[in-house]
């Protein structure tokens, strides 16, 4: 995967915060779906931070968890206004005191908008990382400190992400496509189907 991207389609920084929010438990195609309409009605952190909860619900209502996804972007949009005046910010730090956002949403920002280092970790990578040994936690802060003990600090962005759509796409977790699979060779998962 030489292009390795993150499949949320945005043009700016808030619109891949609000994008990576929605994510949680949704697949990227679905939040494609709804963030159109979303930003068309939403455009940045004042119109999000003044929405009504009611109307907001209903446009997101296909990403699910939409009630909490909904004060998520809310509280976090009143957040970007009130301490960052409306830019999103460019550290770790920054980034995961803003309400709903966490260590994953943060890594998504910093590596695809702000070009900083970042290991994104989110279910598929989980899964991936534990198949391939690189670790043998469930938790997503130790696995990303744990890949970044083996991957340079330079490929964490892109690593991470390779990772990820590796998961998204073979390496899937209920039938995984074992037969498609590049590093097959090097897999010592002891669920991996033989190749035909």
């Amino acid at each position: 995967m030489p292009e390795a991207v993150v499949e949320l389609q945005h043009r700016t920084p808030f619109e891949l915060l609000v994008a990576t929010i929605l994510s949680a438990q949704c697949t990227d195609e679905r939040v494609n779906g709804v963030t159109p309409s979303l930003f068309a009605k939403y455009p940045g952190p004042r119109e999000l931070a003044e929405a009504k909860s009611i109307e907001l619900e209903t446009i997101i209502r296909p990403t699910g968890f939409f009630r909490n996804k909904a004060n998520s972007l809310i509280r976090c949009s009143q957040a970007l206004l009130l301490q960052f005046r409306g830019k999103v910010p460019e550290t770790m730090e920054e980034l995961t005191a803003l309400p709903g956002i966490g260590r994953k949403t943060a890594n998504v920002m910093l590596g695809t908008c702000f070009h900083k280092p970042g290991i994104i970790v989110d279910t598929h990578v989980k899964r991936v990382a534990n198949r391939l040994q690189l670790t043998v936690s469930a938790d997503p802060t130790k696995i990303e400190f744990d890949l970044q003990g083996l991957l340079p600090q330079k490929d964490w962005t892109g690593g991470s992400q390779r990772i990820l759509l590796h998961g998204r796409y073979v390496c899937v977790a209920r039938k995984p496509k074992c037969e498609l699979c590049v590093i097959y060779s090097d897999c010592a998962w002891e669920g991996k189907l033989a190749k035909t």
